[in-house]
């Protein structure tokens, strides 16, 4: 599990509430920051729009997604070098062939798919272009996700000020009763509040996270498909390992040189 990102769920909603009960009012005052109405009119409202921007399997699939920030990425780049840099090493000393029976171990399918496609003999421009058709198609996917929720951020605080607007419009029909302006006033503000708060608190880090995510696990299935291609090159495993730590942070770079090298 991501615990940056729960601990900042938690977080968020956990200083909010400790800045409302913290006033004179104590706890009561939390009271003073829920409308049924607003809730319709925000919550409610946003998601009608972004329903109406989607497609019914794109909104549900978007909505599934929120669980995917809490969930630490399988692969690990440099987990996935080393790999390669093993099955270099055995392309080199047995031959292509020798993959195949290499490749029953691999839990990868990304991965899988394209030891086959070598294994096979299939020419080096069309392995380069169907693991890249399928790495396109995975992003693509993932893009529709991360539309989901950056359509959402734009829409909470949009509809925040629809209800305002209302709230105003009733506030200012009551006018002839002077104690109603308070109550109507700190209601039309509540539903702005629901729509920064949809906005900054879930929908703008949901769409930061599933970015982050994203880019990990393009950056993992490129370093595969060039180690794939390098290794149905006959490329040496030290250049190769050269080559794909080119993906690497300074960092990462180090740790993998502390736990040793390819080998020829």
């Amino acid at each position: 599990m991501d615990i940056a990102s729960l601990l900042g769920i938690i977080l968020g909603v956990g200083l909010m509430v400790l800045g409302i009960i913290s006033g004179d009012q104590g706890p009561a005052a939390l009271g003073n920051f829920f409308d049924l109405n607003s809730v319709f009119i925000t919550i409610g409202g946003s998601l009608a729009g972004v329903l109406a921007s989607h497609t019914m399997a794109d909104f549900i699939n978007g909505l599934k997604s929120f669980t995917l920030v809490f969930k630490t990425p399988k692969a690990d780049v440099g987990e996935v070098i080393k790999h390669i840099i093993d099955l270099s090493n055995i392309a080199r000393k047995e031959g292509l062939l020798a993959l195949e029976e290499a490749a029953n171990g691999i839990e990868d399918e990304f991965l899988k798919k394209g030891v086959m496609l070598v294994v096979d003999g299939t020419d080096p421009e069309l392995v380069r272009g169907i693991m890249e058709a399928d790495l396109m198609c995975v992003e693509a996917r993932h893009k529709t996700n991360i539309g989901f929720w950056d359509k959402w951020a734009a829409l909470g605080p949009a509809w925040g000020m629809i209800g305002t607007l209302i709230g105003l419009i009733n506030m200012l029909k009551l006018m002839d009763d002077p104690s109603t302006v308070g109550p109507s006033m700190a209601i039309a503000l509540i539903t702005t509040l629901y729509g920064s708060i949809i906005a900054n608190w879930l929908c703008t880090p949901t769409s930061a996270k599933l970015k982050v995510n994203n880019d990990t696990e393009i950056m993992i299935k490129e370093v595969t498909v060039e180690g794939l291609l390098s290794i149905q090159a006959g490329e040496n495993p030290r250049v190769i390992e050269e080559k794909l730590k080119s993906f690497l942070s300074p960092k990462m770079r180090e740790n993998m040189l502390e736990q040793g090298g390819g080998e020829e």
